[in-house]
């Protein structure tokens, strides 16, 4: 079970873009990283491949690694730790470190 998941809220602590919000467009599992809307944007340069695409210099979102984001918690609207707990039903779920709340 991961910490971060896609759909979520995190915010960037390292790099060139911390401070940063954005929400998890895709997790790579085996790579430990998170591409994120609006976050790591590097330009590529790309040629016509069909009938119809566009050649030129592309902006796109590049992976982050998973420690340099936070997840921001739905309840308490903060950057927090996540952490694990088994809910009264038997199943496992994230809950947040700071106010106790299960995320998910």
């Amino acid at each position: 079970m991961n910490k971060i998941k896609r759909d979520d809220q995190v915010l960037v602590i390292a790099g060139r873009d911390a401070g940063k919000q954005g929400t998890v467009r895709s997790v790579l599992v085996r790579e430990h990283r998170l591409i994120v809307q609006g976050v790591n944007m590097v330009k590529r340069h790309q040629k016509p491949q069909a009938q119809g695409t566009q050649a030129g210099i592309i902006e796109k979102e590049a992976p982050i690694h998973v420690s340099n984001v936070m997840l921001i918690c739905k309840n308490c609207r903060k950057p927090v730790r996540v952490g694990f707990n088994i809910r009264p039903d038997g199943h496992k779920s994230r809950v947040c470190r700071k106010c106790g709340e299960f995320i998910d």
